[in-house]
């Protein structure tokens, strides 16, 4: 059955209701109950059994049901990380090496200290929150010595952790988009991802810009007058700005009475992401019929491997490195052990619902052809050489009005991916340009969950973080879409 326009209402209901609650799980449940109400012929009480039905049969996909578990058990290993003094005795580490930086003057100190947070940053990439939380909390009393604006700091939490996230994803990140894309019928979600990362010039280019800044001192708009006010007198933030402050990494406390250990964090993450490689070689080994040499199938069989079992043995795994490590170590017992699983679980349980939504709206869509029917209508008017730019700043635009990259994700590529079919355009670079445009309308948002975060970590007022880093995400947007432009009509 052809819907027509009627399949269009309800992602755009989903975006008007984002915008108008602020609250993406409202307007994502509501756009899936519009859908199936639609589907079963405005029949409420059968489009609101067909809605639940369309929510359980989210779990009726192995790579569904995968991504899901593992975006809690990412909870989990995250907590036990915390509990062990992990990010801690990693926090002495970087203050150790801050040390050394004592004895040089000031403008090379305040330049490797912003390198090194920037670095920090990048290298938490499994997850944005703990990745901003770190960034801020750690480097905020040093920020403050060397007089650095706390705007700074959260700029740099903020422009270091979702691009990093995206750019590896080897996290929760990688899975959900891994799960939309197979969603939409893509046979390789994984392969597509990865090709898609080179044409994702948003988020290189946030951390190119962000280097850039640091090394060069060529800060401009509202942070070159932060800069000049602390510089000058001392003040961290604006006269009558209000900080959202918070004293701890984590919501949860470390165990009291043990050593701090650096490598209690570093071991299970990168146990994490090292298995992810080898369980994508491991599930797609038998798929390769031929090769000419051991490294060869290796690298096709991670083309060819199950992205969502790779990310969820990689989490187990990590899981059980870290327990091991800490029974050995005397900092848990099974019961703390159990208690602890169950309450990073909960932790994580928003992240959860949110991929469950996402996967059950991005199935609605696929029933009502949303997708389609947006590539037949803008067939006449919008060439392939236009898609990759108009695609980003519609995504852009989804992201700035709901604060959620990930909302994003969900509403856009059951759209984008069908208009590129239609057009042919490349799905790699109209992949790149859908998660982009999330990632920097995210960037630009004042309700963006990760920007909330970046400011409380690092103390700073959220409005003048939000103006402070807006003038440099707006660079990065509009050399994106000139880039996207270039590519359109240049290949």
């Amino acid at each position: 059955m052809e819907y027509g326009f009627l399949s269009v209402i309800p992602p755009i209901i989903a975006i008007i209701l984002a915008l108008r609650t602020k609250q993406v799980y409202i307007a994502l449940l509501f756009g899936i109950w519009f859908s199936w109400l639609i589907i079963k012929g405005w029949n409420p009480l059968e489009g609101t059994l067909a809605m639940i039905e369309g929510m359980v049969n989210v779990f009726q996909s192995k790579g569904n049901t995968r991504t899901i578990i593992f975006s809690a058990l990412v909870g989990s290993l995250l907590i036990f990380i915390q509990y062990s003094k992990g990010v801690e005795g990693f926090i002495n580490i970087i203050n150790k090496k801050l040390v050394k930086l004592e004895g040089k003057k000031s403008g090379y100190s305040r330049v490797m200290v912003q390198v090194l947070a920037a670095l920090t940053g990048i290298l938490l990439f499994v997850e944005t929150s703990i990745s901003s939380l770190t960034v801020g909390t750690l480097y905020r009393p040093i920020f403050d010595k060397l007089k650095i604006p706390r705007e700074k700091l959260a700029y740099i939490a903020d422009s270091s952790s979702a691009p990093s996230s995206i750019l590896i994803p080897f996290n929760a990140w990688g899975a959900f988009i891994m799960g939309l894309l197979l969603t939409q019928g893509i046979d390789k979600p994984f392969s597509v991802m990865i090709a898609s990362i080179k044409y994702n010039f948003y988020p290189l280019l946030a951390i190119g810009i962000l280097f850039f800044i640091i090394l060069s001192k060529k800060d401009f708009g509202l942070m070159k007058k932060a800069e000049k006010r602390t510089r000058e007198t001392g003040k961290l933030m604006n006269e009558g700005s209000k900080p959202m402050v918070s004293d701890a990494v984590t919501s949860f406390p470390p165990k009291e009475g043990i050593e701090a250990k650096a490598y209690n964090m570093i071991v299970p993450l990168l146990t994490m992401v090292l298995m992810m490689p080898i369980n994508l070689i491991y599930t797609g080994w038998n798929a390769v019929k031929t090769s000419t040499s051991f490294l060869n199938h290796a690298s096709q069989a991670i083309g060819e491997g199950s992205g969502s079992s790779s990310v969820l043995y990689a989490v187990i795994t990590a899981i059980m490195v870290a327990l091991i490590m800490y029974f050995i170590q005397g900092i848990l017992k099974p019961k703390e052990a159990v208690n602890l699983t169950l309450k990073g679980i909960s932790e994580l349980m928003p992240l959860a619902l949110l991929m469950l939504l996402a996967f059950a709206i991005g199935d609605a869509c696929k029933e009502l052809e949303t997708g389609i029917y947006v590539a037949n209508a803008t067939k006449e008017w919008l060439s392939p050489e236009l898609l990759p730019a108009v695609v980003f700043i519609i995504s852009s635009f989804i992201a700035f009005s709901t604060g959620t990259s990930w909302g994003t994700f969900a509403i856009m590529l059951a759209i984008s991916i069908p208009m590129a079919n239609i057009h042919g355009s490349d799905i790699t670079i109209i992949v790149a340009a859908t998660l982009g445009g999330g990632i920097f309308g995210d960037h630009c948002s004042p309700i963006s969950d990760t920007s909330i975060i970046s400011s409380m970590a690092s103390a700073s007022d959220h409005i003048d973080h939000v103006k402070t880093q807006l003038p440099y995400a707006l660079v990065g947007g509009v050399i994106t879409v000139l880039m996207y432009l270039v590519i359109g009509f240049l290949g």
